[in-house]
């Protein structure tokens, strides 16, 4: 160990320049992303905003004890684990087909065209993406209400926006539309590594297009994929706020509450703000996170002969 250091002493000795450049990176990553870290206490204080955090009571676990009893854990918990599976489950493997599709097409033009068009919706704010699902789907105003009264008389259409069973639907897929084009990048990066001397052989012993990839495309995403998919768990109970709020009202509360709607809620609800309770909620959700994460790279490091695994 100490031979260590006199390495890396001798080594920022040698190259002073280099390690002054990395000065300002690593202090904003200390002062941003470490020396937060120690708000966390607040979980398991009682934190008073004039005693301030050191000065607040340490109460240990309760405020999880708190969580975890409270009638919402079920609900808040099991909406962000369905929402999570349902939005990886359904847009990991289409961004693999949709990438394997795009690399099969032969005609350049149509090729940029095509990504082009599927790349667009992933600059569309949040925002702005659930005002266009209020100006479609709204049974009043919006293009579904006027193609039901054009067809079906007076009246009004059920209320999609306001029914907890279309909620996850909605959810998933208008993410799918608005990211799906914009995943396929990495795998088509991915894709364009391969040698074309591998289909070239697989077309003279007679393989389709089809048997290609199968046996040569699929096999070259494999790592890539392994990758993308450990990635995806790390935050998979990081379902985004803004849009499950933006979605969300009185009607599909109970499929909408999710655990970051539910921390904001608790946390900054005028007059009764329970930030403790709040931190501990949060600290929950990361530390599922964290064991989903090394769950998934202890399986995906077990995949093929050298593993994929990140660490």
């Amino acid at each position: 160990m100490r031979g260590r250091f006199i390495t890396f002493g001798r080594k920022c000795r040698e190259r002073w320049q280099l390690f002054l450049f990395l000065i300002p990176a690593a202090a904003v990553v200390l002062i941003f992303n470490y020396w937060p870290m120690l708000g966390a206490q607040i979980a398991f204080r009682d934190y008073q905003p004039r005693a301030g955090i050191w000065n607040s009571p340490w109460v240990g676990f309760k405020h999880f004890i708190k969580f975890f009893h409270s009638y919402q854990f079920e609900r808040v918990l099991g909406n962000t684990l369905i929402l999570s599976f349902y939005s990886l489950a359904a847009s990991f493997p289409l961004s693999i087909l949709m990438a394997l599709a795009i690399n099969l097409v032969r005609r350049t033009g149509f090729k940029k065209f095509v990504q082009t068009v599927s790349y667009m919706p992933y600059f569309i704010s949040v925002v702005v993406l659930v005002g266009i699902l209020n100006q479609v789907l709204s049974p009043v105003v919006g293009i579904y209400g006027g193609v039901y009264r054009l067809f079906c008389g007076s009246g009004y259409p059920p209320d999609i926006l306001a029914n907890a069973g279309t909620f996850r639907h909605l959810y998933v897929w208008s993410g799918i539309w608005q990211s799906l084009g914009w995943n396929t990048i990495i795998y088509l990066a991915a894709l364009s590594s391969v040698d074309l001397e591998l289909h070239e052989a697989a077309q003279l012993d007679g393989a389709n297009r089809l048997k290609r990839v199968v046996y040569i495309d699929l096999p070259i995403l494999l790592p890539t994929a392994a990758i993308m998919l450990i990635l995806s768990v790390g935050s998979l109970m990081s379902v985004g706020f803004d849009k499950a709020y933006l979605m969300q009202n009185n009607a599909n509360l109970s499929a909408s509450e999710i655990i970051s709607t539910y921390i904001y809620k608790t946390g900054m609800n005028n007059g009764t703000a329970q930030f403790s309770y709040a931190t501990a909620i949060g600290l929950f959700n990361s530390a599922v996170n964290c064991c989903m994460l090394l769950v998934v790279n202890k399986l995906a490091d077990k995949v093929g002969d050298g593993g994929y695994g990140l660490f």
